[in-house]
């Protein structure tokens, strides 16, 4: 009788022709559907072959990160469905005692020093470290678990994670299986580069997908829905950490694009292949020749609780005339090329962007043009506050600069505000001044604010 112990599990491999139903291990279709939120719906179509005396049908290895309770499966016309479940019964020493109970198994206990006697006998129960036996002559032993050499893995017992349906068959059937579910550890986002000259600028969009599922995709149709979608809070998944990356360029077509129920389904034109633990970027955006307007603005406290002087920095920003494709949501890095040598100006998330949207992107401060508010007098009466403020605007550039100064002020309709150059006033009660200032040059203007209490 061939036997093994438990030191030899790992090279037993479980056969799918002992559960009868058979399920082609080669997918004929299968597709992907991934999410900017950890998920992806996964599509496969699989040959099933059984017969009216198979009573169930196992899918094994499965990956661990599968969402049990979001199995869809369509059997062939014929087939009865009674129940799925999700199986991995993770082998131990106790896990295959348990299912020995009542069955033959061989031990091998010491005859002397140097001699061990091999001998048959029944299961019957273990507590612990040892078991009850009984042998062939119905003699009661205990003996070490040690002791116990074993045949083969039980069916009852499915070492790999597996889908497991009870069904009924009236006839022998061939025909496609049909399985949807959804796998945690699987994601995108997006990534894009601005390379930006004077006047124009050329945007380019990656899709950075990251596969941490457990589970590889060969050949497969990938689609990615991009989007914020209801989900419920459930466990989070803690994906292994290991990683390594590919990149695809897209040279065989353009990826297609829809707007679908409020969110963006991007359909990749080629089929791709995507293992465990694999980085892959997909380029889906290359727009050149965006014309650009380059805007300086600074943004100053409410002038009604200044106290003293306060220099203020001034943040530039880049204005991009608006795209013909919606964007979603990733990190875009603004570049620049200075003497054949390129530098990073800036990084910024950018949210899910309609197309059409004009999109402004921070750069940082500029070094060369600085802001001053003075208070030169403040009158803070039981009824009222009444401040004059000096504004100084510092250009030390050589080019021309146009300078917005923002500053908060509550606009009440007994709020009064006398300044020396115009301004306008937005509905999130923020007072605008807009400025032109020559190469190496400074300008002033004062502003009195007065508001009631």
């Amino acid at each position: 009788m061939k036997t093994f112990t438990l030191l030899s599990l790992s090279t037993f491999i479980l056969a799918s022709s002992l559960y009868g139903a058979t399920l082609g291990k080669e997918i004929k279709k299968n597709s992907l559907i991934v999410y900017n939120s950890n998920i992806a719906l996964v599509h496969e179509e699989r040959t099933l072959e059984l017969t009216e005396d198979d009573t169930q049908i196992i899918y094994s290895g499965i990956t661990k990160s599968i969402e049990p309770d979001s199995i869809n499966v369509s059997l062939p016309e014929g087939v009865k469905l009674y129940s799925q479940q999700y199986r991995f019964d993770k082998l131990t020493l106790p896990k295959l005692l348990d299912a020995y109970k009542g069955k033959k198994v061989e031990l091998r206990l010491l005859k002397n020093r140097n001699e061990f006697k091999i001998i048959t006998a029944t299961l019957l129960s273990s507590n612990g470290s040892t078991s009850l036996v009984r042998t062939l002559d119905f003699k009661i032993l205990s003996v070490a678990n040690s002791a116990i050499r074993f045949e083969e893995i039980p069916e009852t017992l499915i070492t790999k994670p597996s889908l497991v349906w009870k069904i009924k068959a009236k006839e022998y059937t061939k025909a496609d299986m049909k399985l949807d579910y959804l796998v945690k550890g699987i994601s995108f986002k997006s990534a894009y580069t601005l390379m930006l000259d004077e006047k124009s600028a050329k945007l380019i969009g990656w899709i950075s997908l990251n596969n941490q599922s457990g589970k590889s995709f060969k050949n497969t149709k990938l689609s990615l829905l991009a989007g914020d979608i209801n989900r419920v809070t459930t466990s989070t998944y803690n994906p292994p950490r290991t990683m390594r990356a590919m990149q695809i360029n897209n040279a065989k077509g353009e990826i297609s694009h829809r707007s679908f129920e409020g969110y963006h389904y991007y359909s990749i034109p080629f089929n791709v292949t995507i293992a465990d633990r694999e980085k892959t970027q997909i380029k889906f955006l290359e727009d050149a020749n965006i014309s650009v307007k380059r805007l300086y603005t600074s943004h100053l406290s409410n002038p009604l609780y200044l106290q003293g002087d306060q220099k203020v920095s001034v943040s530039q920003y880049v204005k991009l005339s608006p795209l013909e494709t919606p964007l979603p949501k990733g990190v875009l890095r603004t570049y620049a090329t200075l003497h054949n040598q390129t530098i990073l100006l800036a990084e910024n998330t950018l949210a899910h962007t309609p197309k059409e949207t004009p999109i402004t992107l921070k750069l940082g401060n500029n070094f060369d043009i600085k802001v001053t508010q003075t208070l030169l007098s403040c009158q803070d009466t039981e009824n009222k506050y009444n401040v004059n403020i000096l504004y100084s605007i510092k250009n030390s550039t050589d080019e021309n600069r146009t300078i917005t100064i923002e500053t908060p002020f509550n606009k009440k309709t007994t709020s009064l505000i006398t300044s020396e150059v115009p301004y306008t006033f937005t509905e999130s009660n923020i007072v605008k001044f807009k400025l032109d200032l020559t190469p190496k040059s400074t300008k002033e203007f004062k502003v009195n604010y007065e508001s009631s209490k």
